[in-house]
């Protein structure tokens, strides 16, 4: 369970049992809540962020967006037969392109920034996990399958598999403004002549941006990836539910991000798929 604001936001895993979670919010933070439930044995596992305020600011709102235009690239590749980290390299271009919006990064190409690992300074995780029985579920590495990757970014995923009808995982990229990845990327000449580092500046402190969603793969025939996570996602969805608006929905209003809706069957026994 992870519950961060305000700068906290940039620290993968925050808190712990020796450093409580004391930190005030301000109107201007982004919250990021990490946290899941478990089901008749079965666990779930989702990200939210979203402004104190209820209102994204101007950069706040790029950032996020950035987020979700990565798991909508990622939600397109999960079907059968794509390897996890071609879904993880689709996100981190969508990381770029963003950061690109921003002024962040400058003096180069998508791809040129792709082979010196750029997105991997922003976004050091890897790209989600399996998810079942166990939050971190296992199978990731079993003998038979592809081996853990080299690259930066790549050598933190949980998986490298091949995707498989009916395999669940989590689509869950982030954004973040890490002062000692920022600082070592700045110091490498390689990597520095992609980063404007007066606009850089303006990002200390910001936090980060994550979003995370439990994904069922599905062939293409079937309507292609399912998603269980039924959160509000888009800038007009959280600012509206902020804002004390009713969820889910009257309307999905982003289709594309696949969301499987239900409500609490008669009776309170267990969930029945609706349609919006």
């Amino acid at each position: 369970c992870i519950g961060a604001c305000g700068p906290n936001n940039a620290v993968l895993h925050y808190g712990h049992g020796a450093a409580p979670n004391d930190r005030e919010l301000q109107p201007t933070d982004l919250a990021l809540l990490d946290m899941g439930a478990e089901y008749h044995g079965y666990v779930s596992d989702i990200t939210c962020s979203f402004p104190i305020s209820g209102r994204f600011s101007p950069e706040q709102r790029a950032v996020y967006e950035g987020v979700l235009e990565a798991q909508r690239a990622v939600l397109k590749l999960m079907v059968p037969g794509t390897a996890w980290p071609e879904c993880h390299k689709a996100a981190h271009r969508e990381i770029i392109k963003a950061l690109q919006g921003l002024g962040v990064l400058v003096n180069g190409t998508v791809e040129e920034m792709m082979a010196a690992h750029m997105a991997a300074v922003f976004m050091p995780h890897g790209l989600g996990h399996l998810i079942g029985c166990d939050t971190h579920d296992v199978g990731g590495y079993i003998p038979g399958t592809p081996a853990r990757h080299p690259a930066p970014g790549l050598n933190k995923l949980r998986t490298a598999r091949v995707l498989e009808a009916d395999m669940v995982l989590t689509n869950e990229p982030g954004c973040y403004f890490i002062d000692a990845l920022i600082d070592e990327a700045l110091s490498d000449p390689s990597r520095a002549k992609y980063m404007d580092a007066a606009v850089l500046s303006r990002f200390r402190g910001f936090g980060g941006v994550r979003l995370e969603d439990v994904v069922v793969v599905r062939d293409p025939s079937l309507g292609g990836a399912e998603s269980l996570s039924t959160c509000p996602r888009t800038v007009a969805e959280v600012e509206a539910v902020m804002a004390g608006g009713p969820w889910p929905p009257a309307r999905d209003e982003a289709p594309e991000l696949k969301r499987a809706w239900t409500k609490l069957a008669a009776g309170g026994l267990g969930m029945e798929l609706i349609t919006l």
